[in-house]
Order: C-alpha cells, then sequence, then structure tokens
C-alpha cells in the first residue's frame, strides 16, 4: 500500500482540511444570518404565544438540530431524503459501486463513512453534501463509463476532503425557513385573493381588508424569495471557486484525466449550470495542470489500484 502523496506544506492530500474555497463558502452562511432570524422570529410567534418557548429556545433548538446533520448516518437519511435521492438500483449499483471503491480505495479513504445516492434526472451532474454524501444522477450513471465515473467521484470526494459541503450544509439548513414562508406567502396570499373574491363581493370594506390581507402576504413572499435568491446567487458565486480548487486536487491526487473526460461529455449533452464554471474552462485548466514539467514528466499519475 502506497503511503499518501504529501503536498508543500507537508499535508497529506488525502487528509480533510479547510481550504481557501471553504472559508469562502461561509460568505453566505454569514448574509443570510439577518434573514434566518427574521423568518424564526415570524415562526416563533404563534409558538411562543401558544407556549411558554423564548426566541432564544428555538432558535437554540434549530441550530442544534442542524448539527446532528454532520453524523453520517443522519445525513444517509435526513440529507438524502431532503434532496430527493435514493439508493441505487440493482441495475445501477454494480457500476456506481465498481467506480466508487476504486477511487476510495487508490486513495485510502474506505474509512471514512463516505456514502452515495442517486437522484432521478436527465442531466449529467454530481454533487456533494454534508461531510460524507455524494450524489450522483442517473444520467451520469448511464451515460458515462467506468473511468469518466471514477472522474466525477473523485471530483465531489476533493469537495468533502477539502471541507466545501461544511458551509454548504449550513446554508442549506438555515434556508429551510426562508424558502418555507416564501412558499407560505405566496400560498396565503392567493388564498386572500379567492376569499377576497368571493365572499367580499357585496362590501367594499371587506373587499378593501382582503386586497390589504394578501398585500401583506405578498410583501412576505417576495421579501424571502428575494433573500432566497440572493442567497443562492452569493452561493454560486463562491462554489465556482470551490469547483477550481477540487479540479485542481483531483489532477494532484490522479484522476485529472478521467474528470475532463466527463466533463466533455457534459459540452456534448449541452448541459449548463449556474454553479459551476464553464465546463471548457475546467478542461483547459486540468489539462494545462497535466501537462509535462520542464523534465518531460507528467504533472501527476493516476495512483495504482489496491488489492
Amino acid at each position: 500500500m502506497t503511503p499518501p502523496k504529501i503536498d508543500s506544506k507537508g499535508r497529506s492530500r488525502r487528509a480533510r482540511h479547510f481550504d481557501r474555497a471553504a472559508l469562502y463558502a461561509f460568505v453566505p452562511v454569514i448574509a443570510i444570518i439577518p434573514v434566518w432570524f427574521i423568518a424564526m422570529t415570524l415562526l416563533w410567534l404563534p409558538i411562543g404565544w401558544l407556549t411558554n418557548i423564548a426566541l432564544w429556545e428555538m432558535l437554540f433548538a434549530y441550530l442544534a438540530a442542524g448539527s446532528t446533520l454532520f453524523i453520517p448516518s443522519v445525513q444517509r437519511r435526513i440529507l438524502t431524503l431532503l434532496m430527493g435521492a435514493r439508493k441505487p438500483t440493482s441495475g445501477e449499483a454494480p457500476k456506481l459501486q465498481s467506480a466508487f471503491n476504486e477511487v476510495t480505495q487508490a486513495w485510502h479513504l474506505r474509512d471514512r463513512n463516505f456514502a452515495v445516492g442517486v437522484v432521478d434526472d436527465t442531466e449529467l451532474n454530481a454533487f456533494a453534501s454534508g461531510g460524507h454524501l455524494v450524489i450522483v444522477t442517473s444520467f451520469a450513471i448511464t451515460e458515462l463509463n467506468h473511468d469518466e465515473l471514477c472522474g466525477v467521484l473523485a471530483h465531489e470526494l476533493c469537495h468533502h476532503l477539502g471541507s466545501h459541503t461544511v458551509a454548504l450544509t449550513i446554508g442549506q439548513w438555515l434556508t429551510l425557513p426562508i424558502y418555507f414562508l416564501a412558499r407560505v406567502g405566496a400560498f396565503m396570499r392567493n388564498v386572500s385573493h379567492a376569499a377576497t373574491d368571493t365572499f367580499a363581493r357585496r362590501s367594499e370594506l371587506a373587499r378593501l381588508l382582503g386586497r390589504f390581507i394578501a398585500a401583506i402576504f405578498n410583501a412576505m413572499s417576495l421579501f424571502f424569495n428575494a433573500g432566497y435568491s440572493a442567497i443562492r446567487f452569493l452561493g454560486n458565486m463562491v462554489g465556482r471557486s470551490a469547483e477550481f480548487h477540487a479540479d485542481q486536487r483531483v489532477v494532484r491526487m490522479g484522476y485529472g484525466r478521467q474528470l475532463a473526460a466527463a466533463l466533455k461529455r457534459t459540452i456534448v449533452s449541452g448541459m449548463r449550470s449556474t454553479s459551476h464554471p464553464p465546463a471548457r474552462t475546467r478542461i483547459a485548466r486540468i489539462e494545462a495542470a497535466l501537462r509535462p514539467d520542464r523534465k518531460g514528466h507528467p504533472s501527476t499519475t493516476r495512483p495504482r489500484r489496491q488489492p
């Protein structure tokens, strides 16, 4: 068994640590806190009126519940459910498990409790979440060959090794009440309009009151939708940096060519993503990192599969 590769700072490339991209990923988390606090306060108002629960107790309980998302067993159940993912089918499992085993065994990651889920989608995509979960689309499993699938899984595992998913998971948890209130506001606005049109036809005062209530719910929906959209925009901006960091780590760990081949498939399929840099840009950077150095040696070699 070969020892882990060591970078210029003496750290194992297979060790988990916070890189710059992981720190940048906390920018959207910091930005979301005021909107999250407002959302939680609105949710607490009826709860606090009916019970003796204080606002700080509700905030603490919500944050404590979110901390459990970093427990591997909880990630497999809760995060997979929240993302609409499922276990691989009997037809998908052999191909997916073979690629997953190759990468984790080559990088000595078999004891890290990583898990893979599948989401039904017609796009060639994959993403990492929590600290141990990798999600792959059913289309990616079908369309990619073994080496390309290894490259994709290696990239997602590098997100975990760079701790890029820590801030992402926190942000997703904080976003839930914001998204919920945005949907509630839109629903209640529609209900208010319908009730006004149905029951307040003969009373101008009732019609004005109904319109006023609908306007309040509409403002709530617009406010939380704007906050949700802003957070997603910030997340996509910092997410691009994380993609480049993960790509370069994949190259250093020996699966750059496989990842580049998979990215070329995304170009052929015509897939575009707002949260990822253009595939052509990523391929160009990967291929530049793979070019021979001045001594004529490749910049990286693929790790041997372990018996």
